[in-house]
């Protein structure tokens, strides 16, 4: 190893130093080309590596506040919506029996009725899907004392003349949130008129908000097609 040293420095002594510049120049650019190859080229790629996924999880949490802004948006605009106050008075007009079926007959929609029209004005926006319609057990307007109109509406025995019956339909819709607002704004504008008994908003994937409504119709007539 010694004597291979020995020749090595003599061949460099016998060089000029032209030759040495040379020599050491094109060694140095060798060792710069490997410290790129086996050191900072891998550097470089996990580098881009990390970057990406810096990006992908940025991308991520961007989505999610998308979605928890769109959901908290929805609950307050239901919330402050003059909706929102008349589904409180109608709910509270309904609990304290203020409601008289007669000078309304004519404007309120028939229990029979009342799927088919939610349905049909649904259909009238090709944008909104219905994921669920169902009715809701009739219950008497306001509660009797025992014995009265309220144990004969639960027996099936036939009520006393003058009992107003509470006809509810529960359905859930699926779409826009602008889509939404215009049926409700829809259902609002009817010729034909229902109560409203609760409205709620969940953000399934944005952008799509699924609406669930509560509506209820008056009638002297307990008998209620099942849906």
């Amino acid at each position: 190893m010694n004597q291979q040293w020995q020749m090595l420095e003599k061949k460099v002594d016998s060089m000029s130093l032209r030759e040495r510049l040379l020599t050491f120049a094109a060694i140095a650019a060798v060792l710069v080309a490997l410290t790129k190859t086996f050191l900072l080229d891998p550097l470089l790629v996990e580098q881009k590596k990390l970057s990406a996924k810096m990006q992908q999880q940025q991308e991520k949490m961007k989505t999610v506040q998308a979605q928890m802004d769109a959901s908290s948006q929805a609950r307050r605009d239901v919330k402050n919506s003059p909706l929102h106050s008349r589904i409180e008075q109608a709910r509270q007009q309904l609990a304290d029996g203020d409601i008289y079926l007669e000078g309304l007959r004519e404007r309120l929609v028939a229990p029979e009725k009342m799927a088919a029209l939610l349905e049909q004005v649904l259909n009238q926006n090709g944008r909104l899907r219905l994921m669920d319609i169902h009715t809701l057990p009739v219950a008497p307007l306001t509660m009797a004392k025992a014995g009265g109109a309220g144990a004969a509406a639960a027996s099936g025995v036939a009520a006393p003349d003058g009992q107003v019956f509470k006809h509810g339909v529960q359905l859930t819709v699926r779409g826009n949130y602008l889509d939404l607002m215009q049926y409700l704004a829809d259902l609002e504008h009817l010729p034909s008129q229902m109560f409203w008994g609760k409205a709620e908003m969940t953000v399934e994937q944005h952008p799509e908000v699924e609406l669930t409504l509560t509506l209820y119709t008056l009638s002297q007539d307990k008998t209620w097609l099942k849906i």
